[in-house]
């Protein structure tokens, strides 16, 4: 598929998304024509999944709002008041290169056809500097420049621990959260996206819940059971989609249930691209097959809680990454991985 002239979308289309119809692809000039014409929703004065097309004429406020995965940033502007807001992990890969990246989420191609950053994750932009509502930290809010969002204009984007705040185009209305937890594809490099937690910046993930997942492994090898995470949690288009989880070689147990390096050995750019660490509000649940005396956390140094399995970090690989039916396919790419970090492998469901 020739992304620059086809969008391979299903549900993407705002008041589309509930439909069961088969999937389609439509030309990126009829989409966008719908996207960016297409009046607010109808059982809302806001319409969070409106575009970023057009520089801000005030400043942006963030808010904060309670949810199922604790509380929340939520845009408080005219126009998208409890709007979800959301950072991208892969975006720590610009912070950790003082800039010398480009932003994950942008305005290159992609296999969607589509702008990241002003259609499928709307950038959140202000007008100078952005207000904090109650609850939000103002010493955590900042801004960063953008020349990618809107064509032929410098904008400001409001940053939040030195993350850029986006939306999501499948949240029409406010508190809706099919963001959460979403291991995307699309973006270059693939990244996570998280709902935010106001007082540290940190992911509000939720409980993470650990299953079995059967995939093959590389796509097309022989099928093998694994350890598996749930993720995507609230994407009506795929959702609690599973994805294979690895651990580290050199990341051992002191004897006493609890990792000697503490996570560190995959932190920085191992972690904020390649091999995201699994993320959990509170005790991780097991599925079926898995003990949940085996499942616990540590305290990774920057102050996330990491799931572990029998005293080992578990992290994802981002070849792992797919929407089902929409981009990429299902299977097992980084077992054996050997990296500047150590050697990552999946684990095997428990005799």
């Amino acid at each position: 598929m020739n992304s620059s002239n086809s969008l391979h979308l299903q549900g993407f289309i705002p008041g589309h998304r509930k439909s069961s119809r088969p999937f389609v692809i439509l030309g990126v000039g009829l989409v966008l024509a719908l996207l960016l014409g297409r009046p607010a929703h109808a059982q809302s004065a806001v319409n969070c999944a409106a575009p970023a097309t057009s520089a801000p004429t005030t400043p942006a406020i963030v808010s904060v709002a309670s949810t199922a995965y604790g509380t929340v940033l939520v845009e408080g502007s005219a126009g998208y008041t409890g709007c979800s807001l959301y950072v991208l992990t892969s975006d720590e890969l610009r912070t950790l290169t003082s800039g010398a990246e480009p932003f994950a989420c942008s305005n290159n191609q992609n296999v969607l056809g589509a702008a990241c950053d002003s259609i499928l994750w709307p950038a959140l932009l202000t007008n100078g500097a952005p207000i904090a509502g109650p609850g939000v930290n103002p010493a955590l809010l900042g801004t960063v420049t953008r020349t990618d969002v809107v064509p032929g204009e410098s904008v400001q984007q409001v940053t939040y621990a030195g993350l850029p705040l986006y939306r999501f185009l499948l949240d029409e209305t406010p508190g809706e959260t099919e963001g959460a937890n979403l291991f995307d594809p699309v973006t270059s490099p693939v990244g996570i996206w998280y709902l935010v937690e106001p007082n540290h910046g940190h992911p509000a993930t939720g409980q993470a819940r650990l299953v079995l997942e059967t995939a093959a492994v590389n796509g097309t090898g022989p099928a093998r059971t694994v350890l598996a995470v749930v993720m995507d949690t609230d994407l009506s288009i795929a959702p609690n989609t599973s994805f294979p989880v690895y651990t580290l070689s050199v990341e051992g147990d002191d004897g006493q249930g609890y990792p000697w390096s503490n996570g560190a050995a995959c932190r920085g750019i191992c972690a904020a691209v390649p091999w995201p660490p699994v993320l959990t509000s509170g005790q991780p649940a097991a599925g079926p097959g898995i003990d949940q005396q085996d499942v616990g956390t540590i305290v990774r140094p920057d102050g996330t809680h990491q799931v572990t399995y029998k005293g080992k970090p578990v992290y994802l690989f981002w070849g792992d990454a797919y929407i089902p039916g929409t981009t990429g396919t299902q299977g097992i790419y980084g077992h054996g991985k050997i990296t500047p970090w150590g050697v990552f492998n999946t684990v095997p469901p428990s005799p």
